[in-house]
């Protein structure tokens, strides 16, 4: 199964684990990501402590955790590529997934596009 097709079927819950240059890390809940290709993958992120991290490290990690019984999902080892601020952008993501920016909210929000290093299950190293 492609990228695109898991994350257009599954339902679940999202965690980015993000540390700035000295290695404190954050975690934060996240949306599904919008996937670009089976090789990058976009968040809209407001400007907060996972995005100041990576402006310092690139590096982060997504896990994906599916709902239901047991333990199936997915982690995705990321390096960010780039941050897009053109609003119009962000907002034709936010459109996609509302539960992203409740309404009311106006804070910066940025289209982060991450190149995914490797896809691991959410239990075990097997792909």
């Amino acid at each position: 199964m492609s990228l695109f097709e898991y994350f257009e079927n599954a339902e679940g819950t999202g965690i980015l684990a993000t540390a700035d240059s000295d290695g404190m890390v954050d975690i934060a809940l996240y949306a599904r990501p919008e996937v670009v290709d089976e090789s990058t993958i976009a968040l809209v992120m407001r400007e907060r402590l996972s995005y100041q991290n990576l402006k310092s490290n690139p590096n982060a990690a997504y896990m994906f955790i599916e709902k239901g019984p047991g333990y199936t999902g997915k982690r995705l080892y990321l390096t960010m590529i780039r941050a897009e601020t053109n609003q119009s952008l962000v907002e034709s993501f936010i459109i996609k997934q509302p539960e992203i920016s409740p309404a009311g909210d106006d804070s910066n929000k940025y289209l982060v596009f991450f190149r995914v290093e490797n896809i691991w299950p959410l239990v075990g190293r097997e792909k």
